[in-house]
């Protein structure tokens, strides 16, 4: 297992393990028992980071909590605050937002108890609160590092400015955000930053919410989030095959997966970049941590860059 460096000194897997499909967005809840189990297995396969949130279901921290309890100085937790609810507001969810240092408090000390562990390696600010200035929050989290109740801390989609500041308090280590073939944003101006500032990126939806393993068919359960994914909709997913045709390609020249080309693929943009896969099954949790072994060429990685700048990518996601 390949292993890399989030901001100055947070060692982690080269890929680490999203669990909130084990509980939320993709269908019913799965089978405690097989996901302990499988959680495990991924610490004995070499995977040490793991990314949780409350909002994903006080659950979902349970059962990371409870599956490395045993085994928990071989772990990087990654959990998060400051998205305390959800209401239905114009016909739509909103994130119900609470980031002052009480309420960060006590979100720590329950994330503490469900995680059944007295620190948290990476604790992130889940969505930015406006009515709280970043230097406030980036102050709490200094504090929280001082008590031993966190590491390192970081931040989920935040604007640049938002996280120059708040780096200046107390530095970031790592900032998470979507990030793949099918959302590349993040290359225009936020590795740039990261490099700058010694951050991290850990990228959620690595895989496009399963669209470019070429695995996700579109029958996707009553309770799936996917089901109103515009990138998902039949215009998206018709405009979007030539993508899936190319990966399908670059595959079979390397003797690999679809999914293990699109991770290498995101290993090889930057060296700090960290994918978290989510995955209920085995197989997939060893088809994605074996894309560390995928190589890609600086002059393939550029070949690929090259081609994708020529696809007219669809960037719908919700």
């Amino acid at each position: 297992m390949t292993q890399r460096i989030l901001g100055k000194d947070l060692t982690v897997s080269s890929i680490g393990l999203g669990i909130m499909g084990m509980d939320h967005a993709y269908g019913a809840q799965a089978d405690r028992a097989q996901m302990v189990n499988l959680i495990q297995s991924a610490v004995d396969l070499g995977n040490t980071l793991f990314d949780t949130a409350p909002i994903y279901g006080e659950s979902n921290e349970q059962l990371l909590g409870q599956a490395l309890k045993p085994i928990r100085e071989k772990a990087v937790i990654a959990t998060k605050f400051g998205i305390v609810g959800m209401e239905f507001k114009d016909g739509k969810f909103e994130h119900q937002l609470d980031s002052s240092p009480q309420a960060i408090r006590e979100q720590v000390e329950k994330s503490l108890r469900n995680l059944q562990t007295d620190y948290i390696d990476l604790y992130f600010q889940h969505r930015i609160d406006p009515k709280i200035a970043p230097e406030v929050v980036a102050e709490t989290m200094g504090e929280l590092i001082k008590e031993g109740k966190i590491r390192h801390w970081g931040v989920s989609n935040a604007p640049l400015d938002y996280m120059r500041k708040a780096h200046q308090i107390t530095p970031i280590t790592t900032t998470e955000n979507q990030y793949s073939m099918l959302f590349r944003e993040p290359e225009q101006d936020l590795f740039d930053l990261c490099e700058e500032l010694s951050i991290g990126f850990m990228a959620y939806s690595p895989l496009g919410n399963g669209f470019l393993s070429g695995k996700a068919n579109g029958n996707f359960a009553e309770n799936d989030v996917r089901r109103s994914m515009k990138r998902f909709s039949t215009e998206a997913v018709n405009k979007n095959q030539p993508l899936l045709d190319f990966i399908h390609q670059l595959a079979q020249g390397k003797n690999a997966t679809a999914a293990q080309i699109v991770l290498a693929w995101e290993l090889a943009q930057r060296p700090f970049i960290v994918p978290i896969p989510g995955t209920t099954k085995l197989s997939r949790l060893q088809e994605n941590l074996g894309a560390m072994y995928v190589q890609l060429s600086a002059a393939e990685v550029a070949e690929i860059n090259h081609i994708l700048n020529q696809l007219e990518i669809d960037e719908s996601y919700f």
